[in-house]
């Protein structure tokens, strides 16, 4: 199994370069074609607030003039940190639709779709806020989101599952089968709230053991009682692991038309220092 297509948005944060070389090595790894996407920001309103000189006439020019050169600077830059991961079979995209709506339309002609944190942007940038959770319960596809700090090698060696029995942890663990075939350990972590703690639903730990084990994926299960912080526990165990990868279900819930990450997938995505691997 692998990720034939990964796509990678792009923008001018200042974590760009390194969301572009984790992308570029995992599809090195996997076989992938890379497409670097570049949402031109025209619909989004992200232009820095002193990009345009206040005494230019024709600000609309200027504006799009100003993204224009923006993509084409974003695109060298990922042509480059390409060339420098090695011979990657790849493809720069550069559209003008709004960039939530273009990582979702592109992302779903993709085997995985890598995003970096929200938040994540720097003085150089203006942020599309709420991009990942958006992405993560529209696309259909599973999103590796890369955190705002650290340089991230290559494919994961050390991987962590969140696993509880739900839909979303199946989910996640089945779109994440290709990198866990390349890791040299792979843990699933139950961590129940105490008055969770005698509820064993099915499938077994047992029975994931062996599923994984037909995948050629040799993997050990813990399970412990994590208390009121569900997300403190969880990265706890990932670095006491000195895992490089957490995989997990993406959980949220509709509110007035708008997909709202649940708590838990909120604190971890905002805590996180290994990248996360999420599927809904």
């Amino acid at each position: 199994m692998n990720f034939k297509t990964i796509l990678v948005h792009l923008d001018h944060s200042d974590r760009c370069a390194a969301r572009t070389a984790l992308a570029a090595r995992w599809a090195g790894a996997h076989g992938s074609h890379l497409v670097g996407l570049v949402p031109s920001g025209r619909y989004d309103g992200v232009i820095p607030a002193d990009a345009i000189a206040p005494e230019v006439g024709d600000f609309i020019a200027a504006s799009a003039d100003y993204l224009r050169r923006r993509a084409e600077t974003i695109g060298r830059e990922f042509e480059q940190a390409v060339a420098a991961t090695g011979a990657v079979a790849h493809e720069l995209r550069v559209v003008d639709a709004a960039t939530t709506d273009a990582v979702v339309q592109h992302g779903r002609a993709s085997d995985l779709v890598v995003l970096g944190r929200d938040g994540g942007s720097g003085a150089r940038d203006v942020a599309v806020h709420g991009l990942v959770g958006h992405v993560l319960m529209e696309v259909g596809r599973p999103v590796l989101v890369v955190p705002c700090a650290g340089d991230f090698e290559g494919v994961a060696r050390n991987a962590v599952v969140a696993w509880n029995g739900s839909r979303e942890a199946a989910v996640a663990l089945q779109a994440a089968l290709p990198a866990l075939q390349r890791a040299l350990r792979v843990t699933l972590v139950d961590f129940r709230r105490p008055q969770e703690a005698g509820d064993d639903r099915p499938p077994s730990a047992a029975e994931m053991l062996r599923f994984l084990a037909r995948h050629g994926i040799q993997a050990s299960f813990e399970r412990d009682v994590a208390g009121s912080d569900v997300a403190a526990a969880l990265l706890s165990r990932v670095s006491e692991l000195g895992a490089d990868l957490l995989v997990m279900g993406g959980y949220g819930h509709p509110r007035v038309q708008e997909m709202v990450l649940g708590g838990v997938t909120r604190q971890i995505l905002a805590r996180a220092s290994v990248p996360v691997l999420m599927a809904h």
